[in-house]
């Protein structure tokens, strides 16, 4: 009888962990799916900054159409739904040299670097950049203690019943686009 009980103690703990296991997951991928969502508020932020930037230039610099074309297509597929984090990690990284080469034209202009509007608009973007850079170290950190959580044991032991997996980072592979275009307008 004394086994049995053993036996029975043995169940209900093991059953108490596996819960407790499995809603600390539950928690820990919507905590990463909600930091994306912060990321992504920003990112759209930016996408919808873009366009009046360019009008902005534009108004200064019409012979530059290559430029032009060139950020509103990075833009337009950097704004493009469905992308896992990997994807829009290279999208906006395509965006970020298009931005790079726009703020390069307009430090041929001086007019336009002395313009509120232009100055309004890249005060913004850069503020949107500051903030894109902390929701991807939040997003990421959320990620990594994620995946920890997927490999480690036993927890992995859940993961794999329950169908938990690990989580892609937010992060551009190449260094020349991992910083925001940078533009001294002085």
């Amino acid at each position: 009888m004394t086994a049995l009980w053993i036996v029975l103690a043995v169940v209900v703990v093991t059953a108490v962990a596996v819960v407790v296991s499995y809603n600390r997951f539950i928690r820990q991928r919507n905590l990463v799916q909600e930091s994306w969502r912060q990321v992504d508020v920003e990112l759209k932020r930016r996408h919808d900054l873009i366009p009046n930037l360019v009008e902005t230039v534009k108004g200064y610099a019409t012979h530059e159409r290559e430029v032009f074309d060139a950020v509103t297509r990075a833009r337009a597929q950097a704004a493009a739904p469905g992308s896992t984090p990997a994807q829009q990690a290279q999208q906006e990284g395509v965006l970020g040299q298009a931005l790079g080469r726009l703020f390069a034209v307009a430090e041929a202009y001086p007019e336009l670097k002395a313009s509120t509007n232009f100055l309004a608009l890249q005060r913004e973007l850069t503020e949107t950049e500051d903030r894109i850079a902390a929701g991807r170290r939040f997003y990421n950190a959320n990620v990594r203690a994620m995946n920890t959580r997927v490999e480690a044991f036993p927890s992995n032991l859940v993961a794999g019943v329950f169908g938990f997996h690990k989580e892609e980072y937010f992060e551009v592979e190449d260094e020349a686009v991992r910083s925001a275009p940078t533009v001294d307008f002085s």
